[in-house]
């Protein structure tokens, strides 16, 4: 079943939870979490992402955001999960997902 479009109100907080693809540890390391952090931050810089809270465990993040236009969170997470999964395929040599959807 696909899951219900996603609409935009101003002015609300966003609580988004992402998960390692297959529910594996793909981010039990500091340095894979640190890379993740980095492109969070990057996106706060690119896209004016108000970030309130986040918490990176070993196999999924929380993130708490506000969101303030209507296109920031998903260009801000494309980036984030695109750009950290490209990285950790290519150093530990595999393909595919690195994190499934987010809600």
């Amino acid at each position: 079943m696909a899951r219900a479009n996603r609409h935009h109100l101003p002015g609300y907080i966003w609580h988004i939870t992402h998960r390692c693809h297959k529910r594996e540890f793909l981010l039990k390391f500091d340095k894979d979490k640190m890379r993740w952090l980095k492109w969070l931050f990057e996106a706060k810089k690119r896209f004016g992402l108000s970030i309130l809270n986040y918490c990176v465990t070993s196999n999924h993040i929380h993130l708490m955001v506000s969101n303030p236009k209507e296109d920031i969170v998903p260009k801000s997470i494309q980036l984030i999960a695109g750009r950290v999964g490209r990285e950790y395929n290519l150093r530990k040599k595999r393909n595919g997902a690195f994190l499934e959807g987010y809600v």
